[in-house]
């Protein structure tokens, strides 16, 4: 009997094409278990699923989503963008147990930041998170950029670059890959991209002294993905943004720089994108210039999206304005990442879902406090704190602050919020005789809070001034707290010092 082999046919090539189209798509999705139509999509070739708050209620639900999603495929991505920090999904309601970068780098300590990755890295593990969109790499080198700040180790390149190579070693010895972003560099920027197409106008000799050198030091550590920037650079690409730059991400990170891995866009329904060439085009686009996968979800979030995606690289593709070759290489990556998760997943040795107290993020958060000036400890205070817009990448549902954990410590603290258009006369009506601990967040970006603290160190010279952003300012205040963030566990360090415990 002879044995024919099977030939492909165009059937089998429209059925590759159609699944290296979903592989490529990171998108996000409704609710704390898996709608029907993900599981689907997973079972017709989509790789990658995006996690946001919304999806996560505990540790215990989260791993359970999880295991439900692999139960359809076993090496499926499961992505989050848990910086730790200010920026944090696995405990978007209570806050993080970790701080966030520039306190690391305030630190300068790259075995506690090694340290710090590896233990969120494995409660990310234990959950059964395998892919995170971070660390941030970028140079925060313009003190008045508002959606990057203290999500960076710092404004010292060198620092950044140290600090990014041991965060990507100790997030990935827990057998979660590391998206190192937002390359090539979101530090020099006072645009947000999630509102707008941010710009940076430097020439390539400060691009290559700056922004570049952490990226390089996460290359060389090992980085399983790089995430793109929505920013317009003229001197590596006049026209388009990194995220659809060829020569941003092909002949800059992939030929230059030599980077194999992965490659994931932003967000595109960012306004930088989608204000400007539309998610579909967009996607296009990134995947023709470089791009392997797509991130998609923090604001569409259902099967429509993915569908219209799909059919707009499969269409590309069909009207020759993508290379079937670079779609199948992109989608090649994206398995290629999969397959090594899941092997670095089996090599993860079980811990507990929940950290023990203090732990390390709290070691951390202790570490990275400045303190200025003295004063005895105060033992009925009024927490005013002075509050600005959050932005979109951390989000308004996450708590911030010292008066939580500073009422945890001393019975009686009172409290209160002030948004801007609130004065010193409203903070010290409020507080009466009490004595007033003022927190802020970047108050050298906000002339309001800077006008408020200092008609309040005016009329009362005992004021606790707490900086739980970027700290510019000068010192004020009979007792100057700088956290460098606003995560759980920097207010707990922070009231630490103003209870004197």
């Amino acid at each position: 009997m002879t044995v024919l082999a099977h030939r492909p046919t165009r059937s089998d090539a429209n059925d590759q094409l159609t699944r290296d189209a979903l592989a490529v798509l990171q998108p996000g999705f409704e609710g704390t278990t898996a709608p029907a139509w993900l599981l689907r999509q997973i079972g017709e070739g989509l790789t990658a699923v995006g996690l946001f708050g919304r999806n996560i209620a505990s540790p215990d639900q989260l791993a359970a989503l999880t295991a439900q999603l692999r139960a359809e495929r076993e090496d499926v991505l499961v992505a989050i963008d848990e910086e730790g920090g200010d920026v944090t999904r696995l405990e978007v309601r209570g806050g993080s147990s970790f701080p966030g970068n520039l306190a690391l780098g305030a630190v300068d300590d790259t075995a506690l930041t090694r340290d710090v990755a590896h233990e969120l890295g494995r409660r990310l593990a234990d959950c059964g998170v395998n892919l995170n969109w971070a660390p941030s790499a970028d140079v925060n080198s313009n003190p008045d950029n508002p959606v990057i700040g203290v999500r960076s180790f710092g404004a010292d390149t060198h620092l950044a670059a140290r600090h990014t190579a041991a965060y990507v070693e100790g997030l990935q010895s827990a057998g979660v890959a590391a998206c190192t972003k937002h390359f090539p560099g979101h530090g020099d920027t006072n645009v947000d991209s999630h509102h707008a197409l941010p710009r940076i106008d430097v020439d390539l000799d400060t691009l290559q002294a700056r922004e570049l050198i952490p990226f390089k030091a996460a290359i060389e550590a090992g980085t399983k993905a790089v995430m793109s920037a929505h920013i317009l650079v003229p001197a590596l690409d006049p026209t388009r943004p990194a995220t659809l730059s060829p020569q941003i991400l092909t002949a800059l990170l992939r030929k230059e720089l030599g980077y194999e891995g992965l490659i994931v866009t932003d967000g595109m329904e960012m306004n930088a994108i989608a204000g400007t060439y539309g998610i579909e085009r967009g996607s296009v686009l990134a995947i023709a210039a470089g791009a392997d996968a797509i991130c998609v979800g923090g604001g569409l979030a259902d099967e429509a999206t993915v569908l219209r995606l799909r059919d707009a690289l499969v269409a590309a593709v069909r009207e020759g304005a993508l290379p079937q070759e670079r779609l199948a290489d992109a989608a090649a990556r994206v398995r290629a990442l999969a397959s090594w998760t899941r092997q670095a997943r089996a090599a993860v040795v079980p811990g507990a879902l929940e950290g023990s107290a203090p732990g390390i993020g709290l070691e951390a958060a202790r570490r990275a406090v400045v303190v200025s000036g003295t004063a005895a400890p105060v033992s009925v205070p009024y927490v005013a704190t002075l509050a600005p817009v959050a932005n979109i990448a951390v989000g308004d549902e996450t708590p911030w602050g010292v008066a939580g954990e500073l009422a945890a410590l001393v019975p009686g603290t009172g409290s209160g919020v002030y948004p801007e258009g609130a004065t010193a006369g409203d903070v010290l009506a409020a507080a009466g005789e009490r004595t007033v601990v003022a927190v802020v967040r970047d108050a050298h970006r906000h002339p309001w809070m800077t006008e408020v603290l200092d008609a309040l160190v005016a009329a009362r010279p005992d004021t606790v001034v707490v900086e739980m952003g970027v700290p510019r300012a000068e010192p004020r205040g009979a007792l100057h707290i700088a956290t460098h963030g606003a995560s759980r566990v920097c207010g707990r360090a922070a009231a630490e010092v103003i209870a004197g415990v």
